[in-house]
């Protein structure tokens, strides 16, 4: 049995969605800094190569989620951890400033957590 699906499934979960984001927001966004000179079918070339990994974290994260959560809460549990991985790549890579924006930003997505995750 390999270490991670010794780990409770709510953990695997979100391990696998926290990597599968830090791909997808790479792939997504990282073009902009990385290949802003090149033509935007290289760009878009090479997203779909970073892509495929997102994927191959993603569908497993869901398909391990689902066992013991709705398809509503993992879609909530995405955005959180989208913004979680986003805003560090915004600033830090991307050299964007910390805005107070991404604080309310994620103060409504911990509603959006406390109406989707209540009573479950």
């Amino acid at each position: 049995m390999s270490t991670l699906q010794s780990l409770p499934v709510s953990l695997q979960t979100v391990l696998l969605l926290i990597a599968s984001n830090v791909f997808m927001t790479f792939a997504w966004y990282g073009h902009l800094k990385s290949l802003a000179s090149s033509p935007w079918y290289t760009a878009a070339l090479v997203s779909w190569g970073i892509a495929l990994f997102e994927y191959l974290l993603q569908v497993p994260a869901n398909r391990i989620g689902y066992t013991q959560f709705n398809v509503g809460q993992l879609k909530i549990m995405q955005e959180v951890i989208t913004l979680g991985v986003f805003v560090p790549f915004a600033v830090f890579y991307m050299g964007q400033p910390l805005k107070w924006d991404y604080l309310w930003a994620g103060l409504c997505l911990v509603g959006a957590v406390y109406f989707i995750f209540r009573g479950a």
